[in-house]
């Protein structure tokens, strides 16, 4: 009998399990929602929008003062596209890969 070869993971980056509140964009809808994961390369978003994958979004999300060392909140605009979409725990979630990001400041 031969045995499948495991599956290698293909991520690029580490990724963080951070909760941010995340504002998510794409063609004439928007919603908020909350990170499940974030890296330097994408983030995995949960969020109430039917998005399929190759669609192009743009979300932002708040960084805790805290979290950046500053004495507001950091927000990053990002603008990226879904490159799959999941359902856990009764959650619609999309991982985006981040094409370009801006900070900026407040929050």
């Amino acid at each position: 009998m031969i045995t499948p070869a495991p599956v290698t993971e293909l991520r690029t980056a580490v990724r963080f399990p951070l909760h941010l509140p995340v504002c998510v964009r794409s063609a004439d809808r928007e919603r908020i929602g909350e990170t499940a994961d974030i890296s330097a390369a994408g983030a995995l978003l949960a969020v109430d929008l039917d998005l399929e994958p190759g669609a192009e979004i743009e979300f932002t999300l708040v960084m805790p003062a805290e979290m950046v060392g500053q004495a507001t909140p950091l927000q990053v605009r990002c603008t990226g596209r879904v490159v799959r979409t999941t359902c856990a725990g009764g959650r619609r979630c999309a991982a985006a890969i981040i094409d370009e990001y801006q900070f900026e400041n407040g929050g």
